[in-house]
């Protein structure tokens, strides 16, 4: 394989627009500032760039810029699936696949295009055949596998509204999200392996579907890890094993280009998970111009040949959804399943390496915890054969620390590739898209986002609604991006989506991020300025959390928060105040662990329980959350709640001392860590 770097994306497209429009921009700046100040011209130019098809013409770009409520390229049609599937042939002639999947037993399973298509296309028959088409919702509980590719595909074709759960969700999670959307069908896998164990999910498909009688169709992956029966379903290996002239003359059905595509889900801190709807026609313009910046082409081409993109995630995570994106790019994605570090008992931050070097990985992305975690089990990068095919490294989910990232670049150094790229990345599942990015032509910042995406008008505002430089300030996006939610599922009024995110100040996208935007251009994200958990890149609502442990009897009240570190991971702390005659012991650990583990998913179960004498709520009885954090955080006690804002005055003073405690604490631990850097 020729290990050359290729020529960047981000500086063909420039060169492109000199040549086709003549517009010459001396620096990455002056082309960020141009295209989100004409709109009109740079996403049009993005749209001819990629080749997006319609077999209608558009009228115009940007038929409404109020937001929410923008419509993109009124009057033309496109197709999520049928604009990946453009890349097939070219593809396929030059030996390069869709798909190369591997899980942590070994095994691996490689796609050509056609094959993907052919798979897709079967798919979608069969869904045809029980009365599924546009709008219907299509479930699936499958974990990072191709099934679940084809399945996105299969949908997408059809105009039908996708909308995936990872199977390591407990059912109550998964039933807060579906009962909402109300899928017509059901592709569910009845076991899945990680870890070093086989985990029965036959239980949890049965419960699922008893609970939702919309459900019509159970399509069903035997994966050898179920032990319980599923009556009345249809084999899912069958079904896509089809092979005949139906199947070889399906194509993708065209559709608005503001048709739904599929349904995510971002938790807030009360209620029930926001179900987001994206169109097709915004994410494949969002993801057009995402891949200038993850520096993604077809890897079929004479630039990119052999390239290989791979994000290690959770199928519910939305990275999952940007790492198939990469087929839009023509480019060849590696999925793996499993655990990325071993198990607990025998813990191996090599695994997801190995798995890289064996798979031909070129592009390797995961969560900023991944890469402290393998800094922390000090791994040699270097002794994994294969990884010096690796010429970019991806990550979000939290911020990365700067330690962290020239741990990694020394590794690579060692390799020969002195300057890998770190192409760190910050949006979120409300756009499935990144607001700030990587640009390979761009200093190395660690510790940094290099600059904000093109498109994305995005600022840092303080408390007054103004823009300000080198200081955090809140996130904002003050005109359109195109991957913007279409809307949410079951607000016909529109009024949770105006509260989420444009509630602050109307007509502006308020994202819920501290960030600092750098005289140079480089951004720093803070945390998050509300009180959603982060875990690895996997969001749940406080409220889900709060659900799944105060069923307990020992337990009175609980509030928890997720405390950034230095060291790139988070620490989850759970208050906890006792029910009378008990206490915060062993046994109650292990009772809220398990509460967790069941009903929502292992990445939520508390890194540390606090007994409390009582949570501190709001004059109006909410928990205080986001004060509490900021404390944690080192914020200013003046700054972060008063007692006149607050029922339960009487509750700050210990809350201050704790919140002191653990900065000791973590300057401890810092300057620990400190002393062992490269």
């Amino acid at each position: 394989m020729d290990l050359s770097t290729p020529v960047p994306q981000i500086r063909l497209y420039s060169e492109w627009l000199k040549a086709v429009h003549g517009r010459d921009f001396a620096t990455y700046e002056d082309l960020r500032r141009w295209s989100v100040e004409d709109l009109d011209g740079f996403w049009r130019s993005i749209w001819d760039y990629d080749g997006i098809e319609s077999p209608t013409p558009f009228t115009t770009v940007l038929g409404d810029e109020a937001m929410p409520g923008t419509r993109w390229f009124v009057g033309a049609q496109v197709n999520y699936a049928r604009h990946v599937f453009r890349h097939a042939s070219a593809a396929d002639a030059a030996g390069q696949p869709a798909i190369v999947a591997m899980d942590e037993r070994g095994g691996q399973v490689t796609l050509g295009w056609g094959e993907l298509r052919r798979q897709t296309a079967a798919l979608a028959l069969a869904l045809r055949d029980r009365g599924i088409g546009r709008g219907d919702r299509v479930a699936a509980y499958l974990p990072n596998i191709p099934a679940a590719v084809v399945g996105l595909l299969a949908c997408a074709s059809l105009g039908a509204i996708w909308t995936l759960c990872s199977p390591d969700m407990g059912t109550n999670a998964v039933l807060d999200r579906w009962r909402q959307t109300e899928p017509k069908a059901l592709i569910a896998v009845d076991g899945i392996f990680y870890a070093g164990k086989a985990m029965d999910r036959s239980v949890a498909v049965g419960e699922i579907r008893q609970q939702l009688p919309c459900i019509e169709a159970l399509f069903l992956i035997t994966s050898g890890c179920g032990e319980g029966e599923i009556v009345d379903s249809t084999d899912f290996t069958a079904t896509i094993a089809r092979d005949d002239a139906a199947v070889a003359a399906f194509e993708p059905e065209w559709l608005p280009f503001d048709h739904p595509l599929w349904i995510l889900y971002s938790s807030g801190t009360t209620g029930l998970p926001k179900a987001i709807v994206h169109g097709h026609g915004g994410i494949v313009l969002a993801t057009a111009a995402g891949r200038l910046h993850f520096d993604l082409g077809p890897s079929y081409s004479a630039n990119n040949r052999g390239d290989r993109f791979h994000w290690y995630s959770a199928s519910g995570w939305v990275m999952w959804n940007i790492q198939v994106g990469g087929l839009l790019s023509g480019t060849t994605i590696c999925l793996f399943d499993g655990s990325p570090s071993g198990t607990r008992a025998d813990p191996d931050w090599t695994r997801l390496w190995d798995f890289a070097g064996r798979a031909g990985v070129t592009w390797f992305g995961a969560g900023a915890a991944f890469f402290a975690s393998c800094r922390k089990a000090r791994i040699e990068i270097g002794a994994i054969a294969g990884t010096e095919r690796i010429r970019a490294l991806g990550s979000t989910g939290s911020p990365l620390p700067p330690d962290v990232q020239r741990w990694g670049t020394a590794q690579f150094a060692a390799l020969g590739r002195p300057a890998i790229w770190w192409c760190n990345v910050s949006g979120g599942t409300e756009i499935a898209a990144a607001f700030m990015a990587g640009n390979p032509e761009l200093p190395d910042t660690p510790g940094r986002l290099q600059c904000r995406h093109l498109g994305a008008a995005i600022e840092a505002w303080d408390a007054q609604g103004k823009p300000v430089v080198d200081t955090v300030g809140e996130l904002v996006c003050t005109r359109p991006f195109p991957s913007m939610p279409l809307y949410f599922w079951n607000d016909a009024d529109g009024s949770r989506y105006r509260d989420s995110y444009f509630g602050e100040w109307p007509g502006v996208w308020r994202h819920g991020d501290w960030v600092t935007i750098g005289g140079d251009g480089s951004c720093t994200i803070a945390g998050r300025s509300d009180a959603t958990i982060n875990r690895h890149g996997v969001r749940m609502g406080t409220a889900e959390i709060y659900a799944a442990v105060e069923r307990l009897p020992q337990i009175a009240d609980t509030m928890i928060i997720d405390v950034d570190s230095d060291g790139g991971d988070s620490h989850l702390i759970l208050f906890v105040v006792p029910a009378e005659g008990q206490g915060v012991d062993a046994a109650l650990e292990a009772a809220i662990a398990a509460a967790i583990r069941t009903s929502l998913s292992p990445r939520f179960v508390p890194d540390r329980l606090i007994a409390a004498p009582v949570i501190p709520r709001t004059l109006s009885g909410k928990k205080q959350e986001l004060p509490i954090k900021r404390l944690f955080a080192g914020w200013p006690v003046a700054k972060v709640v008063s007692a006149d804002t607050t029922a339960t005055p009487e509750a700050l003073p210990w809350y201050i001392e704790q919140a002191q405690r653990w900065q000791r604490e973590a300057q401890a631990e810092s300057n620990r860590r400190a002393g062992e850097a490269p």
